[in-house]
């Protein structure tokens, strides 16, 4: 037994074609149920807007069943030219990367690792799972936990907006205080969220394009929605000044504000719009994306740095499950030969008491010795059955034992 991995992802496939290759709960259904009644008993698919994605367990020519099974899901595309597939230890280090955020288009986050989960719960539910694939699937969340818990790659953003905001409550606070966000486009909508996250007080939004503005005060409990031509007489009341427009001009103008309490302001917006000014008044903390693109440098720097320790961790992970797995695979053909063991030795204590007269120490003793000798005689096969690292080979020792041993027969629902 074997696992495997076949998809498409963002890596090698455009917007375009993801939206065509997309499992619906209903094709999930009907692909798992093919594969089941070919022999590919223990599946799981990823599906999101990024990748879709079978990870599967086989033998034989299995890997071939789930790409022709694949590929006539989606018969309107030429799904061959954009299918990756890995198989064995690489297929499984794929998996704990996915898991873990490291084949994310943003780095590190976190929706993917409950996408992974609800996989696996679908799989379990249409019976698609075993000991096998369960163990592999929640050893790669339990991975991707311990990188996000250790290494905390969750606090290190990469946008912007978040970094701005995440600066202004650093140096100034944003709970309680009275905000005003000019702008309405999507990066005023991220500070408009990040804000109330905050807990900010008051919110007041103005644009120079109202409805932009209004369509947020429908989707934000509480937002008050200003025509932007009233922006300085609010400027007065806030505490805290978030501009992010795409005006060639300034918004703000440091003659033309007024100020009776110190207050922060973010320009989030290239070019700027507010006033350099600002930024020399002793009223005023300016905070703009020079000082910004410090901090996301920063932070990308130590994200990187953070993912070669995860990376290290992967690989530690992995080989623990590989170690699992081989040994796994081995337990159906164990298994006949200890139950082989115990009846020669049942068959050899039998004759051994028919023919001699024992007493009762004499019959424990001889039942230890041969349950110990049969046990030792297998002890050195079976260590070495697990440990191998070449699948090939222990599928050919695996062949071997069962032959020598004639192990076939009770072996038929094994792997």
């Amino acid at each position: 037994m074997r696992f495997g991995y076949l998809g498409i992802s963002f890596k090698n496939a455009s917007l375009f074609i993801r939206d065509k290759v997309f499992f619906t709960d209903s094709m999930k259904m009907d692909f798992m149920q093919r594969l089941q009644e070919k022999g590919i008993l223990q599946l799981m698919i990823l599906n999101t807007c990024n990748r879709s994605e079978v990870y599967f367990l086989y033998e034989d020519n299995g890997s071939e069943l789930v790409k022709e099974e694949f590929m006539a899901c989606f018969e309107e595309v030429d799904v061959s030219r954009y299918l990756m597939e890995k198989s064995g230890t690489e297929a499984l280090t794929y998996l704990f990367r996915v898991s873990a955020g490291m084949e994310s288009q943003i780095l590190g986050e976190d929706q993917i690792l409950g996408q992974v989960k609800d996989a696996l719960d679908f799989s379990r539910t249409m019976g698609c799972t075993g000991k096998e694939l369960d163990k592999l699937v929640r050893d790669a969340i339990t991975c991707a936990k311990r990188i996000k818990s250790e290494l905390k790659t969750s606090e290190l953003p990469r946008s912007a907006t978040y970094v701005g905001v995440r600066q202004v409550r650093d140096s100034f606070g944003i709970e309680g205080r009275q905000v005003l966000i000019i702008g309405s486009g999507k990066m005023a909508e991220l500070a408009l969220k990040y804000v109330q996250e905050y807990g900010a007080g008051t919110v007041t939004v103005c644009s120079r394009t109202e409805s932009h503005a209004k369509r947020l005060s429908a989707i934000y409990e509480g937002l008050f929605v200003i025509p932007y031509e009233e922006r300085y007489e609010a400027f007065s009341q806030a505490d805290i000044v978030i501009s992010v427009t795409a005006s060639p001009h300034l918004v703000l103008r440091h003659e033309k504000a007024r100020a009776t309490h110190k207050m922060c302001l973010l320009d989030l917006a290239a070019p700027r719009d507010i006033d350099v000014k600002f930024g020399g008044d002793r009223n005023y903390e300016l905070i703009d994306l020079d000082h910004l693109n410090v901090a996301i440098e920063e932070n990308e720097q130590e994200r990187k740095r953070l993912f070669e320790k995860g990376n290290e961790r992967i690989k530690e992970d992995v080989t623990e499950t590989v170690e699992w797995f081989q040994a796994r695979r081995v337990d159906n053909t164990i298994e006949p030969l200890q139950r082989r063991c115990q009846e020669i030795e049942e068959d050899c204590f039998s004759y051994l008491n028919r023919k001699l007269t024992l007493s009762g120490r004499e019959k424990v003793l001889v039942k230890k010795t041969l349950h110990a000798a049969l046990h030792r005689l297998i002890r050195e096969p079976v260590l070495v059955l697990k440990k191998l690292e070449n699948e090939t080979k222990q599928d050919e020792y695996i062949k071997m034992v069962e032959h020598l041993f004639q192990l076939n027969g009770e072996n038929k629902d094994g792997d």
